[in-house]
């Protein structure tokens, strides 16, 4: 395969995994272990996560709503508290992996958001130095659910954006720390990788461009 474009998830990726930070708060304030990711992955192409990040509902609705997922499932917990644990801390080295893989090929974001300061698109995030405002001007293209109306795994945000990018899916390497989200682009002709670790994705991602990365496996 070819490779033309390496298009990136982005929390999870270049940021520290929100699961982590997840789990700090429910231990704070006595919730079930992993509550959090139990709410969003109930019903989730219809939950509160799910409407948000597509924008069909406002934080003030996302935040009620939240909390009435996460009290039928036995604890309560507010949207609004949920939403400051997105901000994750940046890695740098996948950061300077994309700068390599930027100058080789077109590079792509394709991230679910949400229309709030804690989401990497959000214009208060972007003025952020030493962050996320640094890592989101390198992309050629970013698309983002609460935009696009759609969201990952939905295959159309995928072709949306191999449609910026003027690529095929099979000339695309796709990076996401999701599963649910790498099938879909696996299943369009991409060569998707999960990230599970930063080093064990800046080795499969070198073995995908032929470049060599500083963290990567050898």
């Amino acid at each position: 395969m070819a490779t033309e474009a390496v298009i990136w998830d982005f929390g999870g990726v270049f940021t520290t995994s929100p699961f982590e930070a997840f789990n700090r708060f429910e231990a704070e304030v006595g919730a079930p272990h992993d509550l959090i990711r139990k709410v969003n992955s109930t019903n989730p192409d219809t939950n509160a996560w799910a409407l948000f990040e597509s924008s069909q509902i406002d934080a003030a609705r996302f935040d009620q709503l939240f909390m009435d997922e996460s009290l039928s499932l036995g604890f309560p917990i507010r949207g609004r508290d949920v939403l400051p644990l997105l901000r994750g801390l940046i890695r740098p080295r996948m950061v300077e992996a994309l700068k390599a893989c930027k100058a080789r090929f077109k590079v792509g974001c394709i991230t679910n958001n949400m229309l709030t300061e804690h989401s990497p698109g959000h214009a208060e995030a972007a003025q952020r130095a030493g962050g996320v405002g640094e890592v989101m001007p390198l992309f050629d293209v970013v698309i983002e659910s609460a935009k696009a109306g759609v969201r990952k795994p939905d295959p159309k945000i995928y072709l949306m954006a191999c449609e910026a990018l003027s690529v095929s899916p099979a000339d695309c390497v796709y990076l996401d720390d999701l599963g649910i989200n790498c099938k879909p682009a696996a299943q369009l002709g991409m060569r998707a990788i999960k990230v599970v670790s930063e080093a064990q994705a800046l080795t499969d991602l070198a073995e995908a461009t032929g470049l060599v990365f500083e963290g990567a496996a050898t």
